[in-house]
């Protein structure tokens, strides 16, 4: 083998498990899709220090279910999962310094609370938010409304 054979075979196999990656993404992608409506939904998984932590993902609701999926992984399954009943909407706001660079444009970071008072911050756009505030007030009768 010639030199240039030498460089060429590891740089074939390198480009063509790129490309595995990326179709094997797009059908993850498309698979989630297929169960329901996905949007743009960013979670913060550590707020140990301002602006950090946050997670870029899709998000999907299933019945009662917000199910949120990491962008980059091959999971067909939800990393995380929220019950409505289990969820409260505090408030919204704009990106505040380091969370400007981490958060997809134009998004908003959310506020809610669990019932037993743990801060979730999730980032959505604002068609999305109003959508998850619509999703969150269509509980079942008989839902405790106080919480």
């Amino acid at each position: 083998m010639t030199w240039w054979e030498w460089v060429l075979t590891p740089l074939s196999v390198v480009l063509a498990l790129f490309l595995v990656l990326v179709v094997a993404l797009m059908i993850r992608r498309r698979i989630i899709s297929r169960h329901g409506g996905t949007f743009e939904l960013s979670y913060r998984a550590r707020a140990t220090s301002p602006g950090r932590g946050w997670l870029l993902g899709v998000g999907r609701y299933s019945g009662s279910t917000l199910e949120w999926f990491r962008v980059f992984s091959l999971a067909p399954v939800p990393k995380r999962t929220w019950e409505r009943t289990g969820l409260v909407y505090a408030a919204s706001r704009i990106p505040q310094g380091g969370e400007e660079l981490a958060l997809y444009p134009d998004h908003l970071v959310v506020e809610c609370r669990t019932l037993d008072g743990a801060l979730v911050e999730l980032a959505m756009a604002p068609q999305s938010l109003i959508g998850f505030q619509a999703w969150l007030e269509s509980r079942h009768p008989g839902t405790d409304w106080s919480r």
